[in-house]
């Protein structure tokens, strides 16, 4: 056989192995991205390892469809607003939720803070890279004065909730113990109000806790996302309504949650029934739709003060709405 041929030959051998693991190169790099997409997928159906959670917190919470909760009642903070004692079951509780997310865990969470714990607090939670998504008031001419701040992050597991950790335990350290443990708000409030009446006209029916009759309203008609986890009515996007007093002398305290083209029309609602607004924010950053959340106060004959509060629901997509009787301490 001629050189050239054995040349031509060997060449067209070369081509054709190297065709081969070009090939058998790319199926790779195919399978590879197939099954990093279906890893993806399986981890973020993963459930929440909740005994991981309580033992880094050091304290149990309440898990529902596949979250978990744990909540924290401010227990050393003596509040008054008008006369009427602020207890957790009135809006006065820390809280943090737990969600699966595609990188282990996401978490959003509502801190009540004092005017002297803004600081370091806020220090602690960039210090540990969590988020502060909103600082706000849910009161006026409280006394003492606290303020609410958002935070979320997430990532593994354990470590989101070491991060939430280090900033509970910063706020134990400057208030000087441990919120949950003192007793200046831990007693029961006066409510002796015709709930029933309350259900009738608002179409709902809510729980009592310690005097305070609380309504929870979920949105279902929105599919709320925020870094494209789903944000449930447990994690704190819903309307809620607590109320207190006498038939003649109740106060109620809350929080509507809105999409923007129902803020105006239901500030006016509640302006126009007698109603304080007295704080219009955001709680998340990157939430899809856009979600604005509004808090107000109200004294006065109870059942006026609930016809007020429907005269708003009826402004949203209240029509659609589910309640749910849980008392969350949002």
């Amino acid at each position: 056989m001629r050189p050239q041929s054995l040349f031509l030959r060997g060449s067209i051998l070369v081509m054709c192995l190297a065709a081969l693991c070009f090939h058998g190169s790319a199926q790779e790099k195919t399978k590879t991205k197939a099954d990093a997409k279906a890893d993806m997928a399986t981890h973020a159906n993963e459930p929440l390892d909740t005994l991981v959670i309580e033992r880094v917190l050091g304290m149990k919470g309440k898990f529902n469809n596949g979250e978990y909760k744990i909540t924290i009642p401010q227990n050393d903070l003596n509040i008054e607003v008008d006369g009427f004692k602020i207890i957790p079951a009135m809006g006065l509780g820390t809280w943090i939720d737990f969600a699966p997310s595609s990188g282990g865990a996401m978490i959003m969470g509502d801190l009540i803070v004092t005017e002297s714990d803004i600081k370091p607090v806020q220090q602690e939670i960039v210090r540990q890279g969590l988020t502060i998504t909103a600082i706000h008031n849910h009161f006026v001419r409280n006394h003492p004065n606290v303020m609410y701040m958002h935070v979320g992050g997430s990532g593994n597991l354990e470590q989101v909730a070491q991060k939430a950790k280090a900033v509970l335990d910063k706020i134990k350290e400057v208030r000087g113990g441990d919120p949950s443990k003192g007793t200046a708000s831990t007693g029961s409030v006066e409510n002796t109000i015709d709930t029933k009446r309350l259900d009738d006209i608002l179409g709902y029916k809510a729980d009592m806790s310690k005097g305070v009759y609380k309504y929870t309203i979920g949105r279902p008609d929105v599919q709320l996302k925020e870094h494209g986890v789903t944000v449930t009515t447990f994690m704190g996007f819903n309307t809620w309504a607590a109320f207190q007093g006498s038939p003649d002398h109740a106060a109620v305290a809350g929080d509507f949650t809105m999409l923007e083209n129902e803020v105006a029309p239901v500030i006016k609602a509640l302006v126009e029934n007698g109603i304080e607004v007295v704080a219009v924010h955001n709680h998340m950053v990157h939430e899809q739709p856009r979600i604005f959340f509004l808090h107000y106060w109200g004294v006065g004959n109870a059942e006026q003060l609930a016809k007020g509060l429907k005269a708003a629901l009826d402004q949203t997509g209240k029509k659609n709405n589910s309640m749910q009787g849980m008392n969350m301490n949002h």
